[in-house]
């Protein structure tokens, strides 16, 4: 967030000017009750855009998946400027007429890259509300760490040509950050973790910690087993509340615990100076999202390591990798004699953490959570689950009909093969006799 802020002076002083004017004509009684400035943000950032919201200006409302009534009340009072992330505002936009964004001067997204990505967080339904609610006259702003094919493509079929600016670099990050891999079968990896781990809390007890994996259930059957060895450990992934992973973020930066171990729900917009050590569970099948975990350590100046553990199945993900940071990742020495001693211990512990896991409704969670969102949208989570029934019968029983026919050709096929084989046998028979 701030990042992009240090790049962006010009709207952040036609920002500042703006509130300065609407408070001076608050002051007079001739503000007019408008919402002129709505930046989108990720859930990510909204820790950072409260700060903000504090120490800017009270006419600045942040809004995220917290109690949507407070929400609406504050929005009902029109704020100057609404930060919000795309899926909450798309639901108080149709939900709610007390508030208009129709006449805005400025749309702001920051994260655009993520924002606009299609895929499993794909915000196109929610941005189609907002920009439908949206002025066609008015200024767009996008901030972005990582130029995609998607804001290439954006660029060039704008109607107005935008303006464009690239901090370019030839290596992608940055000198101060020393980036290594560890080699280990798939199987061993959880031991080379904790490994590393015991390692660094005994050779460095004050450093902080940053693990990224693949998915919400591995990050919390990780975050269990690293509290089992009685490692400082907290977690933080999508299937958290936002007042759970605020507070646990707010411990990891106050260092209460020194461990933090996330999905790539954590791997931007948070501006976190103390990490020192970012460690990668799984090789990032994509070079962006390797250097945006990367970019958590070696901030600001300051020196930082990162440590992935790459498999057999990973070392195409690795080239790449090097490919797009131009620059080698270097082997990170470790004792397999001390891996292998902790092996069948770690293994056993991290069975326990799923079964464990298993025995509570996480799994449930993350059904109830699909429900919400559904509901949220205007379906019915039952109706949908009928149609979702429906059409995996019709592919079954199209599929069947497919393997039918297939079989029959087949059978039709080998009979004709053997009436040939048949005709060819006594064709030979009477050339033998005619002989």
């Amino acid at each position: 967030m701030f990042k992009r802020v240090s790049f962006a002076g010009n709207w952040l002083t036609r920002l500042l000017n703006s509130l300065e004017s609407w408070e001076n004509q608050w002051a007079c009684g001739t503000a007019s009750l408008l919402v002129e400035w709505v930046m989108l943000i990720t859930k990510n950032t909204a820790s950072h855009c409260i700060l903000i919201q504090s120490s800017i200006c009270s006419n600045v409302l942040v809004i995220f998946p917290t109690d949507m009534i407070t929400q609406a009340l504050e929005l009902s009072k029109k704020p100057h400027v609404v930060v919000a992330t795309p899926g909450r505002l798309a639901d108080h936009i149709r939900s709610s007429d007390t508030f208009s964004i129709k006449k805005i001067q400025f749309l702001i997204l920051d994260e655009a890259d993520r924002l606009l990505e299609q895929g499993c967080t794909d915000f196109t339904k929610d941005l189609e509300v907002i920009l439908a609610a949206v002025p066609v006259k008015r200024q767009t702003l996008l901030f972005s760490a990582t130029l995609t094919d998607t804001l290439q493509e954006l660029k060039g079929i704008a109607m107005n040509k935008p303006f464009f600016w690239e901090s370019k670099s030839e290596v992608r990050t940055v000198e101060e950050l020393d980036q290594r891999y560890i080699l280990t079968p798939e199987k061993v990896k959880d031991a080379y973790l904790v490994h590393l781990i015991q390692k660094f809390q005994d050779e460095h007890d004050d450093w902080s910690i940053m693990i990224f994996t693949n998915t919400c259930k591995n990050c919390q059957i990780l975050t269990m087993m690293m509290q089992k060895f009685n490692f400082p450990t907290i977690s933080l992934h999508s299937m958290m509340k936002q007042k759970q992973r605020f507070a646990n973020l707010a411990k990891f930066k106050s260092s209460v615990f020194k461990i933090l171990i996330a999905t790539d729900v954590a791997s931007r917009g948070l501006d976190i100076p103390t990490v020192q050590v970012v460690i990668n569970h799984n090789t990032p099948g994509l070079p962006k999202i390797y250097i945006h975990r990367v970019g958590r350590t070696a901030r600001a100046g300051r020196h930082g390591v990162s440590i992935t553990l790459v498999t057999q199945y990973d070392i195409h993900l690795v080239h790449s990798i090097e490919g797009q940071i131009q620059a080698k990742l270097k082997e990170y020495p470790v004792e397999e004699k001390e891996v292998l001693k902790i092996l069948t211990q770690v293994n056993v512990a991290r069975r326990e953490c799923e079964i464990k896991l298993e025995s509570t409704d996480f799994d449930e969670k993350k059904e109830i959570n699909k429900r919400k969102q559904m509901i949220l949208e205007g379906k019915d989570p039952d109706v949908e689950a009928k149609r979702k029934a429906e059409l995996e019968k019709i592919r079954s029983e199209k599929k069947l009909f497919k393997e039918r026919i297939q079989e029959t050709i087949q059978k039709k096929q080998h009979g004709m093969q053997k009436k040939l084989m048949k005709q060819k046998h006594i064709q030979k028979e009477k050339a033998v006799k005619s002989t």
